[in-house]
C-alpha cells in the first residue's frame, strides 16, 4: 500500500451566510485547498463529498469545474467527514488514484436539529426547548458519567469556556466571544446537567482536504502532513449509544474506544505520543467523555486535568484548539474536515495566536455520530 499525505486544506468559515448555498461554500473550500496544495482542480483525479442537507454534494463540480472525475457522496451522521477522508485515503493507499479531494459542506437552520419536523416528525417547539434525541441522549450520558466518575458541573463549564476562548483566536469560528464559567453555568438549562452554552449549534460551512501519494507530495509542498491512520467503527451490542441508551448488565465499550484503538494500531503509536487533539464536543460533556474513551486519561481524571489547565492551548494536552464544535458550530458534513484543517495548521506551525507551543508533531481527530458511529484520524509531520 502507498502512504498518504495531506498537501492542502481549505475552509469556508463557519456561521450564518444568508442566501449562500452549501454547494457554493463547498466550492470555496475546494478552491482554497487546491490553492494551499499548489495545484489546480483539473489535477484532481477523484473526490468524496459528505453532507446532511445537500442531496447531491457532487453538484459542487458545477462550481469548480466539470472535469468528469468520479465523485462519490457519503453520509455517516456527525462522522460523515471521517468516512469521506478514509475513503479518499484508501483509494490512494490501494493505488487506484494519486491525488484526490475530500470535501464536506452543510447549511443547517438555527436551533436544534429537530426544528424541522420533516426530518424527525417532531413538532417545532421540541427543538426550540432542546427536547429531542441528541440533547436528551448526551445529557443522560454525561449525567451518568458524572455520577460514576466524580465529574463536577464546574468541569462542564470549564470545557465550554475553554472552547469559547479558543474560538476568539480563530477567525473562521462562528462564536468569537468569550463566555465566563459562571455565565455558562447560569444559562438556560436545556437538558440536565447541560445548559445552553454547553451545547454546540448547528450552522453553515464547508471544509476540504487534498490528499496524494506520499512519495509525490514534495512535488506540491515542502511541508506535507502524513495521514497515518483512519478508522471507523459502529456500536456493539450493549454499548451506551444513541438509539440504544439502556444500562446493560455487561456493558460493552463505546464505539469510540474501538475506533481509537484501531487507529493507534494502524499508526503504530499510542495516546502518549499525541501533541494536539480535536475531539467531538457536541456538548462539553462529550469532550470530557471522549478524553477517556480515546485513551488520553482514566475515567474521572478529567476533573483534575481541567482544573490544572492541561487541555488549554499551552497545556500538556491541548484539546480543540480552534474552539471545537462549541465555538465553530456544526455543519455536519464539514466538521470533521475542519478538525483536519486545524491539525494541519498546527503541525505546520501556521495556527497564529492559537499555535500550540513546542513544535507539535502528532495530531489526533475524533468524531462521533448518531446512532453510534465513531471515526478517528491520526496525522503527523
Amino acid at each position: 500500500m502507498h502512504d498518504v499525505a495531506i498537501i492542502g486544506v481549505g475552509l469556508h468559515p463557519f456561521g450564518r451566510f444568508g442566501d449562500k448555498s452549501a454547494i457554493d461554500m463547498g466550492a470555496d473550500a475546494i478552491r482554497a485547498a487546491c490553492s494551499d496544495a499548489g495545484l489546480q482542480w483539473k489535477d484532481v483525479q477523484f473526490a468524496f463529498g459528505g453532507s446532511f442537507e445537500v442531496d447531491n454534494p457532487d453538484a459542487v463540480v458545477g462550481r469548480v469545474g466539470m472535469t468528469g472525475i468520479p465523485f462519490t457522496d457519503v453520509y455517516n451522521g456527525c462522522a460523515t467527514a471521517g468516512a469521506a477522508l478514509e475513503l479518499t485515503a484508501d483509494a490512494i493507499r490501494f493505488g487506484k488514484y494519486d491525488i484526490g479531494v475530500a470535501v464536506g459542506m452543510d447549511k443547517h437552520p438555527a436551533g436544534a436539529f429537530t426544528s424541522d419536523p420533516d426530518y424527525y416528525g417532531a413538532p417545532s417547539w421540541y427543538g426550540e426547548v432542546g427536547h429531542f434525541l441528541t440533547t436528551k441522549f448526551f445529557a443522560m450520558k454525561i449525567n451518568r458519567y458524572m455520577h460514576d466518575h466524580g465529574i463536577s458541573h464546574q468541569s462542564l463549564a470549564r470545557v465550554a469556556a475553554k472552547n469559547f476562548r479558543n474560538g476568539v483566536l480563530n477567525p473562521n469560528a462562528f462564536r468569537r466571544k468569550p463566555i465566563s464559567e459562571d455565565d455558562i453555568l447560569s444559562s438556560m438549562m436545556l437538558n440536565y446537567p447541560l445548559t445552553q452554552y454547553m451545547f454546540c449549534s448547528p450552522d453553515e460551512g464547508a471544509a476540504a482536504v487534498v490528499l496524494c501519494r506520499a512519495d509525490i507530495a514534495h512535488k506540491y509542498t515542502s511541508t506535507p502532513i502524513y495521514l497515518r491512520a483512519t478508522a471507523l467503527r459502529t456500536r456493539a451490542y450493549g454499548a451506551y449509544e444513541v438509539h440504544s441508551s439502556w444500562s446493560a448488565v455487561e456493558q460493552d465499550p463505546a464505539t469510540t474506544v474501538y475506533a481509537s484503538k484501531a487507529a493507534y494500531e494502524m499508526a503504530g503509536i499510542g495516546p502518549e505520543d499525541v501533541d494536539v487533539v480535536q475531539l467531538q464536543d457536541t456538548d462539553s460533556g462529550a469532550e470530557i467523555i471522549h478524553m477517556a474513551e480515546n485513551g488520553f486519561c482514566a475515567d474521572g481524571e478529567q476533573e483534575r486535568m481541567l482544573a490544572d489547565g492541561e487541555t488549554e492551548i499551552g497545556g500538556r494536552l491541548p484539546v480543540n484548539t480552534d474552539g471545537g464544535l462549541i465555538a465553530n458550530g456544526e455543519p455536519i458534513g464539514a466538521s470533521g474536515l475542519r478538525q483536519i484543517h486545524e491539525l494541519v495548521r498546527q503541525l505546520r506551525g501556521e495556527a497564529g495566536d492559537r499555535q500550540v507551543p513546542g513544535d507539535p508533531k502528532v495530531g489526533f481527530a475524533q468524531l462521533y455520530g448518531a446512532p453510534g458511529t465513531a471515526a478517528v484520524s491520526i496525522v503527523s509531520t
